[in-house]
């Protein structure tokens, strides 16, 4: 099993009004401590939708614009591309992410359906998915229905998992609370 990082930072940040990627909490940049935290559970870690240091870069598919499911859709593609079996997808405003985060999505899927797609129910952008589910968002995205993440796990039949909280920067002031405790 070959698993790819990707982190979804293609977002407007219009809740944040600011670059909410390049923000910084403690003197470093948010997308940093998620690559940091993301880096030793998978194999390469990637960062979709926009240019970030040395991390290599990933488009949304089809294009931009799309939402979370646009960033998934570049990681899976580039997944199949490159010979990975998993993407583990976070979103670039969740600092604290849990060291054993891959293991707590990869052994939420039932019995005998190992390897299959998982999401945390509170924050659906942290997921566990096959690269083979790639058709069927590519199909999801070129309908007229919905483009939520829950939509696309629906489709796969991925399990909703209860996520224990993390921390996710939407707002000023949610970076100012995190600072606060930090």
């Amino acid at each position: 099993m070959r698993v790819l990082g990707a982190i979804i930072a293609g977002g407007q940040a219009s809740r944040f009004g600011s670059d909410k990627a390049l923000a910084l909490l403690d003197g470093r940049a948010l997308i940093d401590r998620v690559a940091d935290a993301l880096a030793p559970q998978v194999d390469a870690v990637v960062v979709v939708g926009r240019d970030h240091g040395t991390l290599a870069s990933v488009p949304d598919r089809p294009a931009p614009g799309l939402g979370p499911l646009g960033g998934i859709a570049g990681a899976l593609h580039h997944a199949v591309v490159r010979g990975f079996t998993h993407v583990l997808t976070v979103p670039c405003d969740a600092p604290f992410l849990p060291g054993d985060l891959r293991q707590l999505l990869n052994a939420a899927p039932l019995p005998g359906r190992e390897g299959s797609a998982a999401y945390f129910a509170d924050l659906p952008v942290i997921g566990w998915w096959p690269a083979t589910a790639l058709p069927a968002l590519d199909t999801l995205l070129a309908g007229t229905g919905s483009r939520s993440v829950r939509a696309f796990g629906d489709r796969i039949g991925a399990t909703a998992v209860a996520a224990p909280a993390i921390a996710n920067v939407n707002t000023a002031d949610d970076l100012a609370r995190l600072a606060q405790h930090d």
